[in-house]
């Protein structure tokens, strides 16, 4: 089960995300204090907050993040920017070959 949450976050991270809050139990609970950021991080930065919730869950002892951890949810930052801003661009080009027609 873990290899396949895994596989659909790196797909579709909000479908997982998704699963993750409404099937993982307190997983993102244990490692957020509220429902405000997991629920803007569905919405922004849906890799990186998969990415925080399992470095505080599973890389760490006590609840802490380990070096690991943060090195991995700066990958998924910049992973998520890399996706606005390519979806961006390539809005900016659909609209411009439809201007040309």
């Amino acid at each position: 089960m873990p290899c396949f949450v895994g596989c659909l976050a790196v797909v579709c991270p909000r479908v997982a995300l998704f699963r993750v809050g409404l099937l993982g139990g307190n997983y993102l609970d244990r490692a957020y204090e509220s429902w405000l950021l997991p629920l803007l991080g569905f919405f922004f930065l849906p890799l990186t907050t998969l990415t925080f919730a399992f470095g505080v869950n599973s890389l760490s002892p006590a609840g802490q993040m380990s070096p690991l951890g943060w090195l991995l949810t700066g990958l998924a930052v910049l992973v998520d920017i890399g996706l606005l801003g390519g979806g961006g661009r390539s809005a900016q080009q659909w609209r411009e070959r439809r201007d040309e027609r």
